[in-house]
């Protein structure tokens, strides 16, 4: 909060010195009712299986100076019937001013990282909303001020400075895709003794080169993943690592195939890992002659973490499709299956959105889990877990 209100400040100082000719702005406000459905009895005490809520997302967007100076902001809140699960964030707020080649921002930010539909290995920037969304999709903001230099020739440069390391929040006693233990967000310790406040720091150069779209970055500072250690007894050990991690990310576009790769390498004191997801997409195009797209996607991920891993992704394949229905409600469905090369366990998954009208939007997503087998460290707590999602999104203005 103190933060937020330094940064507040500095925002008011530099609008009150501009033109009000010069200013201009779009306020944004949507409200979305959900329902999640977990389809098994529980698996712990004290676990529910019906979960309404509702979210809350205001938006503000201000700009002055041709728009070469603009300030962004993102909120969110969730009450839902898991205390966990009721939060909120600010996503983003953020001073941004662009200068000739040169981009400066300051402030909480989503920085996205990452090519692979499935598993985001070389997304590290922001701390993953874990109590949001199973596929870790959703992040929260992130402290920081970024300098971007865009050159003509050689690609672009990207420097992170990252003061504050936001902690991971994982579901309550009535939460679902819980382990045994409620794991509270302070109970998790540091490997720094600065903790969260330890200076975090990254760097990425990103580049076209012929059909080809590259990405190299470096990140130095605190994981936004604990490590998991599980004792004899059930208890879990945890703990933010300092880590150093090199990422790649590589995409092609060849006609109607793209050609996908990112890969890792980190190193912490307690344990160095590579991991990598490979994959491809081919789009069949306009097949009935009005718009209609569809593509198939295969991806394969290896991890080398073992029993350290935050990730059931240590050595499996997915396969799904895409549907674009490219029409005036903008209906989309993304449905697939990833199997697991070493025990044979199965997450079905899918995901479809329809507008109606021009306030209106429905989403539904499903998770199925099959045949968990009892050595997966992470999804053997989750096998009761399969749920159903429905909700409703209206844009108020």
């Amino acid at each position: 909060m103190k933060y937020v209100t330094v940064l507040l400040s500095l925002i008011a100082t530099t609008i009150f010195g501009q033109e009000e000719s010069s200013l201009y702005q779009e306020v944004e406000f949507e409200v979305e009712g959900e329902f999640r459905s977990f389809l098994q009895d529980p698996l712990f005490d004290g676990q529910e299986s019906q979960f309404p809520s509702i979210a809350f997302r205001p938006s503000y967007y201000l700009e002055w100076r041709d728009g070469y100076e603009s300030i962004n902001f993102d909120g969110f809140f969730r009450l839902d019937r898991d205390p966990s699960r009721t939060h909120w964030d600010v996503r983003e707020l953020y001073y941004q001013s662009v200068r000739g080649k040169w981009d400066f921002s300051f402030g909480l930010k989503k920085v996205f990282w990452g090519v692979i539909e499935t598993n985001h290995l070389v997304d590290i920037i922001n701390q993953t909303d874990q109590v949001e969304s199973f596929d870790g999709e959703q992040k929260l903001g992130q402290p920081m001020a970024q300098v971007t230099l865009t050159t003509d020739n050689a690609g672009t440069f990207s420097v992170f400075y990252m003061p504050y390391q936001r902690r991971r929040t994982f579901a309550g006693e009535k939460g679902r895709l819980r382990f045994g233990t409620v794991i509270a967000e302070d109970e998790l310790t540091y490997e720094s003794s600065a903790e969260e406040w330890r200076q975090d720091l990254a760097l990425r150069w990103s580049h076209y080169v012929g059909v080809s779209d590259i990405g190299v970055s470096y990140f130095y500072g605190t994981g936004r993943e604990p490590l998991f250690a599980f004792t004899a007894d059930g208890s879990i050990n945890a703990f933010y690592p300092v880590i150093h991690q090199a990422g790649l990310d590589l995409q092609i576009t060849q006609n109607a195939f793209l050609w996908k790769l990112e890969s890792i390498y980190r190193h912490a004191d307690i344990q160095d890992f590579l991991a990598l997801s490979a994959g491809l997409e081919y789009t069949f195009s306009n097949i009935n002659g009005k718009g209609l797209d569809i593509g198939a996607l295969a991806e394969y991920h290896y991890d080398g973490r073992d029993e350290l891993a935050l990730t059931a992704l240590e050595s499996d394949v997915f396969v799904g499709s895409r549907v674009a229905f490219n029409d005036p409600n903008d209906t989309s469905i993304l449905g697939g299956t990833i199997f697991d090369l070493d025990n044979g366990s199965k997450v079905y998954s899918i995901e479809a959105s329809r507008r109606f009208g021009s306030l209106w939007t429905f989403n539904i997503e499903g998770r199925f889990l099959s045949s968990i087998a009892e050595d997966e460290l992470i999804l053997s707590n989750f096998r009761n877990d399969s749920f159903l999602k429905l909700s409703v999104v209206t844009y108020l203005f």
